[in-house]
C-alpha cells in the first residue's frame, strides 16, 4: 500500500512539472503608482542597490537582468556611469512557497482513514497515507524609479503572480514586464496583466 502511495505521488508530482513546462502566459496582479512628470522621456537609468542587496551581488545581478528588457521596452537606457543618469532604479522580487499536504488512501479517498480487514475476522487495520499536493506559490518583484538628482519617487509598480508548483526565476522577466506594461500612465491597481511567453523560452 505504501507503494502504491509513492507511486501515485510520483505522478501527481509529474503531471504539475508538465504542466509548468507548457505554461504558455503569465498573469499578474499589478499595482503602479505614479508622479511622472507630463512630457518627461525615459532618459538614462543606473541601478540603486539598499544594503542588503549589495551583500547579494550575485542574486540581484541577476535580478536586474530580469529587469532590463521591461525597462528598455519602456524606452529607458541603461548607463555605467551614474553621474550621467537621469534616474535611479532599484528592483527587488520576493517569493513565498506555501507546502500544501493532505492526507489520502487510495482506497479510500481523501476523506480519512480506511478500515479493512477479512470478512468474518481475521486482520484488520487502519491505513492512512499522507501525500504533498503541489505547493502554493507567491512570486513578486517590485520597481522603483527615483529622479537622480531630486531623489524624488517618479514611479511604483509591483507585479504578483501566483502558482503552483515551485519558485521558477525564469518567470521573473515576464513579471517584470507586467509590472512596467503601462508606464508611466496611471492605471487601476491592482489590475491582471497577462504576459505571453515567447515560444522559445517555454
Amino acid at each position: 500500500m505504501t507503494r502504491l502511495c509513492k507511486t501515485l505521488t510520483c505522478l501527481v508530482v509529474m503531471l504539475a512539472a508538465s504542466g509548468c513546462a507548457n505554461v504558455s502566459s503569465v498573469t499578474s496582479q499589478v499595482s503602479s503608482y505614479t508622479s511622472w512628470p507630463d512630457g518627461r522621456k525615459p532618459g538614462h537609468y543606473t541601478f540603486e542597490r539598499l544594503p542588503s542587496q549589495q551583500s547579494q551581488p550575485a542574486v540581484q545581478d541577476k535580478l536586474e537582468a530580469a529587469a532590463q528588457p521591461a525597462l528598455a521596452a519602456g524606452g529607458f537606457e541603461w548607463v555605467a556611469d551614474a553621474a550621467k543618469a537621469d534616474v535611479t532604479v532599484q528592483v527587488g522580487a520576493q517569493a513565498h512557497v506555501d507546502a500544501r499536504r493532505r492526507y489520502y488512501d487510495p482506497f479510500w479517498g481523501p476523506w480519512g482513514p480506511g478500515f479493512g480487514g477479512w470478512w468474518g475476522g481475521g486482520r484488520g487495520g487502519v491505513s492512512m497515507s499522507m501525500s504533498m499536493e503541489p505547493a502554493y506559490v507567491q512570486m513578486q518583484v517590485d520597481v522603483l524609479i527615483r529622479d537622480k538628482r531630486s531623489n524624488q519617487v517618479l514611479y511604483e509598480t509591483h507585479a504578483l503572480h501566483d502558482r503552483l508548483g515551485a519558485v521558477d526565476d525564469r518567470l521573473f522577466p515576464y513579471l517584470f514586464e507586467a509590472a512596467l506594461k503601462d508606464f508611466p500612465q496611471q492605471a487601476v491597481s491592482p489590475r491582471a496583466v497577462t504576459v505571453t511567453i515567447p515560444p522559445d523560452n517555454r
